[in-house]
């Protein structure tokens, strides 16, 4: 029963004695820093990382959640964006995500007398590809709420039981995960898509996700001088062309029709053009988790080297 399942994840926090909590507002986090704090008190306490993959909008709603709800919440600073393996955006950058993330909360969880660092992962988090989870494993990070077999509709119905508004909440990812493998990532790119993903969350769509491609560059032919009477090939005077955006927009399959009525998609699309996309375009597919991992099955060995864990 669903309830035995919530007894053993509490079981589970008490046994830590004291918890600190890897907070990011989301679905999962939120479930596991509110039942942290209504078993374990001021034992326990939640901590954001703040960088330029968290929307800005997503921050301030966790920080007024930990304020609704009464647990307490810390604000950490990460650097993932000075790793030049995380700005490389290999098949696993989450894992330079994460391990940064996890390094920040080592030191600050023995200074401050917490045992145990917990993160949201779940039990339908179990065979996706999350490169995260060996960043986990190398910092003894738990993963309660996987411990305790709870999958995510699992924790979606405690939550609307506890009355937090997370309970259907879209799943979230860091903007990061918008841009396709081997395409560098910016904090330029990433306000971007945020702010194209707000152009549709703002219009009430539900399931969103702004897939956010470089274009190839290819070369302008600036001036070009072709001497007259002479044998030789004309001198040309080459210039790199200005890199393009294009916008692929996933919407939840159902939210399609929507988009392709009435002239909305037209409307966004001129939005997103303000924002310095030269094309933007609609995948028919609609939304699907993880659909960047689509193409990188193939890829995954060839990663940078992790590295070590310092504890």
């Amino acid at each position: 029963m669903l309830s035995d399942k919530l007894e053993q994840l509490r079981a589970l926090l008490r046994s830590y004695g004291s918890c600190l909590v890897a907070y990011s507002g989301g679905v999962d986090s939120v479930f596991l820093a509110r039942v942290a704090h209504d078993t374990l008190g001021a034992k326990a306490l939640a901590v954001i990382a703040d960088s330029p993959s968290l929307p800005r909008r997503e921050l301030n709603e966790a920080l007024e959640l930990s304020q609704r709800f009464g647990f307490p919440v810390r604000v950490v600073r990460t650097a993932e964006f000075d790793n030049p393996n995380y700005l490389a955006n290999p098949t696993n950058r989450c894992y330079f995500c994460k391990h940064e993330l996890f390094e920040e909360l080592a030191p600050l969880a023995k200074a401050e007398g917490f045992a145990v660092i917990a993160y949201g992962e779940n039990a339908s988090d179990i065979g996706d590809f999350r490169p995260g989870a060996q960043a986990a494993k190398e910092f003894q990070v738990r993963a309660p709420l996987k411990e305790a077999g709870l999958t995510k509709a699992e924790i979606r119905e405690l939550s609307a039981q506890l009355g937090l508004p997370t309970a259907d909440k879209p799943q979230m990812a860091c903007l990061s995960s918008r841009i396709p493998y081997g395409e560098k990532v910016s904090p330029e790119k990433l306000s971007m898509i945020e702010r194209a993903e707000y152009v549709l969350r703002d219009l009430g769509f539900y399931d969103v996700r702004v897939r956010h491609h470089e274009l190839s560059c290819t070369l302008q032919v600036e001036s070009y001088e072709l001497p007259t009477g002479v044998a030789q090939p004309a001198t040309f005077n080459l210039q790199p062309a200005t890199v393009q955006h294009l916008a692929r927009i996933e919407v939840g399959p159902a939210e399609l029709p929507k988009l392709l009525a009435n002239g909305l998609a037209a409307r966004v699309a001129e939005e997103l053009k303000q924002i310095g996309y030269a094309h933007v375009t609609v995948d028919l597919q609609g939304y699907r988790r993880g659909s960047l991992n689509e193409p990188a099955a193939g890829l995954r060995t060839a990663q940078p080297a992790p590295r070590e864990a310092t504890t």
